[in-house]
């Protein structure tokens, strides 16, 4: 019972990943569940979801270069790799009892963060001048490098938080902006799940199954996309992150 519970729970975070975002709302507190750590269960999930953002890189991949990037791209990608691997080291580092008490409170954050977005984005949006150049600031890079470190520690929200910065750095093609956020995601992700095996973080009982798992639901996601309204969706999963940080913080 406990495999086939973090199995639907990949699966189905491939498929929230997939519409809107939100995918460790389910991954986090299914493997807490059935008793796996909640440090080892961060890094679980997050190498269960990785292959998500690169699948959504590749599909738009077209989108990238659509418009001038208001830092070189290698500098973000230097950025988000060190970031990621500096957020990874601190998740290794931290005592366990400590991240446990923070677990539900990321997770809280994470959820409000995704419930406030589409009013912060559009915000930001009408404060732009739309025609106002790209500009290479200080602001920009720190913000990105701060967001970075947050992915390699918690990785929820992780995309909500990119598309914010990128609104504020200037960008007006929300194409490329969903395109840059996929890869540096799965960048610093990336970096982060090396560290996270290198520090023993992983749970391999259920890793691979659960990566798997997400890739179908992901497939599955991409179908009903198109299906669903996203106001819809959107609603459905802010109550299932509210629901899973009340479970996180009875639980733990």
């Amino acid at each position: 019972m406990d495999f086939l519970l973090v199995i639907l729970a990949a699966f189905f975070a491939g498929i929230l990943n997939a519409v809107a975002g939100g995918g460790s709302f389910l991954t986090l507190p299914a493997l807490v569940a059935v008793g796996v750590p909640p440090v080892l269960a961060n890094a679980t999930g997050t190498l269960a979801l990785l292959p998500g953002y690169f699948s959504g890189t590749w599909a738009m991949r077209g989108d990238l270069h659509a418009e001038r990037h208001p830092m070189p791209l290698k500098r973000m990608v230097l950025i988000a790799t060190l970031g990621g691997g500096v957020g990874a080291l601190l998740l290794i580092w931290i005592d366990p009892d400590v991240f446990r008490s923070m677990a539900p409170w990321l997770l809280l954050v994470a959820t409000l963060i995704f419930w406030f977005a589409p009013i912060v984005l559009r915000s930001i949006a009408q404060s732009q001048d739309a025609a106002a150049p790209h500009e290479n600031t200080l602001k920009a890079q720190v913000g990105l490098t701060a967001v970075s470190i947050y992915g390699g520690f918690f990785n929820g929200g992780i995309g909500i938080m990119l598309l914010a910065l990128f609104s504020i750095s200037g960008y007006q093609s929300l194409n490329t902006m969903n395109s840059l956020k996929n890869l540096l995601s799965g960048i610093l992700t990336t970096i982060a799940v090396v560290i996270y095996v290198a520090g023993a973080l992983i749970d391999w009982q259920y890793a691979f199954a659960m990566l798997v798992a997400a890739l179908l639901g992901g497939y599955a996601g991409g179908r009903l996309a198109r299906l669903i309204p996203r106001s819809v969706l959107r609603a459905g999963i802010v109550l299932i992150g509210l629901a899973m940080t009340a479970f996180m913080f009875v639980r733990l």
